[in-house]
């Protein structure tokens, strides 16, 4: 039913376990042919923006990515790949979600953004249901999506940026919600729940 998109640029073990804590088994697959044969998809990622996209690009993902035609989610650095560009390496990106990613302007703030944030809901989705303001979620990153029209849910650490972003099939993480807690746990149920 769902599968994890291994491009050698992640951990997805905590990603595999949290589905797992949900009652759902996902398939790890390592080959661009076998994505169509999913129900939904995630695309975890950590690391370097350039290199990612690089790994993409050349396994043959990029057109496997762009055919798919059910929910598919990236996670944090995931995410930031379904975008137009990234200033990390300035790269083009997929492309699947509006809008660029930017280095945080975090002024007198530690970089990277380290730990847990409150999130803003910008516009109702199924992917907000159940969403609270007060909700924190657990981030790792130093570069972020800028607030645009598929900005559903935005953090605030030095600036605003986007949270969660979703454009037709396609959405975004920027925080881990594998390692949210129980709200993680709601929006990894609202991935499942999530129909087009």
């Amino acid at each position: 039913m769902i599968a994890i998109i291994n491009t050698g640029c992640a951990n997805i073990n905590s990603v595999r376990f949290a589905f797992e804590r949900l009652g759902k088994t996902p398939t790890v697959i390592t080959s661009p042919e076998q994505l169509a044969g999913y129900e939904r998809a995630i695309l975890p990622g950590v690391g370097h923006a350039s290199v990612a996209m690089k790994r993409l690009v050349d396994n043959g993902w990029q057109q496997a990515i762009n055919e798919y035609q059910r929910p598919l989610m990236g996670i944090c650095l995931g995410m930031q790949l379904l975008c137009e560009s990234t200033e990390e390496g300035n790269v083009q990106c997929l492309g699947k979600i509006p809008g660029e990613v930017k280095a945080l302007d975090v002024g007198s703030l530690t970089s990277p953004h380290m730990g847990w944030n409150n999130l803003s809901i910008q516009q109702a989705h199924p992917l907000t249901k159940g969403l609270h303001k007060d909700d924190q979620v657990y981030y790792v990153h130093s570069f972020a999506h800028t607030v645009n029209d598929a900005t559903l849910v935005s953090s605030e650490y030095g600036q605003t940026f986007s949270a969660i972003v979703a454009k037709d099939n396609y959405a975004g993480m920027q925080f881990h919600p594998e390692r949210s807690a129980k709200v993680g746990t709601r929006l990894l149920q609202n991935f499942l729940d999530w129909q087009l």
